[in-house]
Order: C-alpha cells, then structure tokens, then sequence
C-alpha cells in the first residue's frame, strides 16, 4: 500500500511492482438537478476526479445505485445511468459492473479504478513553502445548486453550473502532468478551505489565499447573501473554526462561498512558482478557462490558512 487513509487523501494506491499501481476511489451523490442524464454525468464526474487528483487514468468503474423502485419509472433510472456510461466513455474508460438497492432516495456514483506509475503519484500531502496554489474550476457549485431546488437560480446559471459539474478534469490533470507540481487535491464536500486544510496539515505548512483572485460562479454571491446555503457549507465553516485566520474585511458571504461544498469541483493544485506560469497556460489550452493562481503555500507547522480579501 502506498497511498492509504493517513493524510486523507483522494484515493487509495496499491503498487503491484516497481513500474505500476493501481488507484482507487468511490463516491456517490443524491440528485443535484433535475434532469437525471445530468445527474447521471455529474455524478460520474464527480466520482472520476478522484482519480485524476491523483495523477492517474482511470480504467474501468463500477456502478452504485440506490433507487425508489415503487415511486420513479425505470426509465429516470435508465437516463442516469446512460449520464453515467457516456461520461466515463468519455474519460477513455469503461463500466463493466455494479450494484443497486432500492432505496427511498436517488443515489449514483462509481467505484473507479485506474493506474499510475508509483514515481508519478501526486499527493495532497507534500505540498512545499513558497508553492502556488492554482484552482481549475470557479466556486459556488453547492450554493448554486441550493439555489436550485429552492427555485432561485436563472437558467443561465443553471446550465452554467451542469456544464461546470459535468466538466472532467481529465484536462487538467492532462495539464498536470507536463510540470513539476508538487501536490493536488480535488475540491468537492469539504469546499476549498476545508480541502486546503487537509494538505496544509499533511504537509505540516501553512497557506495564503487571496479572495480577489478566487474565480466564483457570479450568481452565487447574492444567494450567500440571501441564506440559500446548503448545510454543508455551514459546517464546514464551523469546522475549520481554529484553523483559518481571516481578514476583518472578509464578509460572512465570502465565508461561506470559500468553505461551500462542491459537486464535481476543480483541482487545487500546489506547484513551484516557476512552473505555475506553464502550468495556468497548458490548464487554459485543456479547456479549463477560470483556473488561476489564488495563493500561496507559506511556512507555518499548525497548517493554519490565512484569507486576505
């Protein structure tokens, strides 16, 4: 085992010899739109990231269903599962498996597999002082999606945001890889703060973020403002409560944005400050527009992360 459950890391890795390892992860999520071929896709994006986190391609994936058999036709089940199937024929890999339950809520996620070469693996852990920290995709995915079920989001958001979730960061792992970087993680639940934390506190460093340069889904801003937060957003604010120092100008809206927990988010990627120029470059040509530098990597052994407005 080379990558196991100590550093909280996004999948596990099983080296098989000195040349090969296989990756693995699960995730699933409950509905995070109406249409089920979208849900279909997002969750299998979602799920994939894990992979790609860590450097990796994936190889084949299981599906996981939970299902209300007596109270939603098949065919909204067959419609996610077909989202499913085309996103993971997209990543350039196959489902050959699974299993279901029937369930009172929707569910749908994937086991995935995948491989990497051992010296290759990229971990969320070994970040180093004076790094960049570069986000792939803009926040506000769970406010918006909140937004959502409560009927308060415009249907260009709404579009916006499925093609945001449903976006594989297979380019920008691509992207990844023509550098040296020194540590990824994708950001989903936890929000980035919450999924900063886990590498600064691997690393055993701190970090800077600097919110101006944070790209955020626009609508989300006044949806914070309004309340329409998910509880998980909330909680994981509460949580990192001893761990983040925030500026005084740092309003509770833009709290909440930067703990708000993602579906299918981006990667946040900690890379020397000489690579992050290449890197933000190749992220642009692989179709990942928003990524940018939104901090730094600082010396700091309680893995504490200041915000700076």
């Amino acid at each position: 085992m080379v990558v196991g459950i100590e550093t909280s890391d996004d999948a596990a890795v099983y080296r098989l010899d000195s040349g090969l390892a296989i990756v693995q992860t699960v995730d699933y999520i409950t509905p995070v739109v109406d249409d089920p071929y979208s849900c279909g896709m997002i969750a299998a994006a979602n799920s994939l990231s894990d992979i790609y986190a860590m450097g990796a391609t994936p190889l084949f994936a299981l599906n996981i269903v939970g299902f209300p058999i007596g109270s939603l036709p098949l065919s909204v089940l067959e419609e996610i599962l077909r989202g499913g199937a085309d996103k993971v024929r997209e990543a350039g890999a196959s489902i050959i498996g699974g299993h279901s339950i029937d369930d009172r809520e929707p569910k749908y996620g994937l086991v995935v597999t995948g491989l990497i070469d051992p010296a290759k693996i990229v971990r969320n852990s070994t970040s180093a002082v004076g790094d960049d920290l570069i986000l792939t995709k803009p926040l506000g995915l769970g406010i918006v999606t909140t937004g959502i079920k409560r009927a308060k989001v415009t249907t260009a958001t709404i579009d916006a945001a499925v093609d945001l979730m449903g976006t594989l960061n297979r380019g920008a792992a691509d992207a990844m890889r023509t550098v040296d970087v020194h540590a990824c993680t994708d950001v989903t639940g936890f929000g980035l703060l919450g999924h900063l934390r886990e590498m600064t506190a691997g690393a055993m460093v701190g970090a800077r973020v600097s919110l101006s340069k944070v790209p955020v889904i626009s609508e989300a801003w006044g949806l914070a403002r309004s309340g329409i937060v998910p509880g998980g957003t909330q909680r994981n604010r509460e949580s990192l409560r001893e761990a983040i120092i925030w500026d005084r100008s740092v309003a509770e809206d833009a709290q909440l944005i930067l703990c708000d927990a993602q579906t299918s988010g981006g990667l946040l990627i900690a890379a020397p400050k000489q690579a992050s120029p290449a890197l933000i470059r190749g992220l642009q040509e692989h179709y990942t527009p928003a990524s940018a530098v939104i901090g730094e990597i600082i010396d700091d052994p309680r893995g504490r992360i200041w915000v700076d407005p």
